[in-house]
């Protein structure tokens, strides 16, 4: 079976290139907070929100199969002259059990192979 190139999805088959990362842990709680960056969505690209079926979701697809997660939040950051141009997106979700933890960063570490991202802690 050919591997499958990791993808991350607003819409139905627009894949999203992931620009940062970032993983944190609250100290009280212990859940696991991923917040993943954007520079720019094919979703906003053209009327692809239009056109395409939402997934109401960030659907995340690698060769273990798919994994949905529902944003906690998701910030439109924008800049430029006028300040309309879009800066980057920011969405962001938690991960409570270990096993979900552990198949995400499964996934993350194949999403960054295949699109020569590296890991690393601060």
């Amino acid at each position: 079976m050919e591997p499958t190139t990791p993808t991350i999805e607003f819409f139905a088959g627009l894949s999203e290139e992931l620009s940062n990362v970032s993983l944190r842990r609250e100290v009280r709680t212990g859940k696991r907070i991923v917040v993943m960056f954007f520079e720019k969505l094919q979703a906003l690209e053209g009327f692809n929100s239009f056109t395409k079926p939402s997934l109401n979701s960030l659907r995340l697809t690698d060769e273990e199969g798919e994994i949905n997660v529902t944003p906690s939040s998701t910030r439109f950051i924008f800049g430029g002259d006028e300040g309309d141009e879009l800066k980057k997106v920011e969405c962001k979700f938690e991960i409570e059990q270990d096993d979900s933890w552990e198949r995400f960063m499964r996934f993350m570490y194949r999403y960054a192979d295949a699109n020569g991202m590296e890991y690393g802690e601060r």
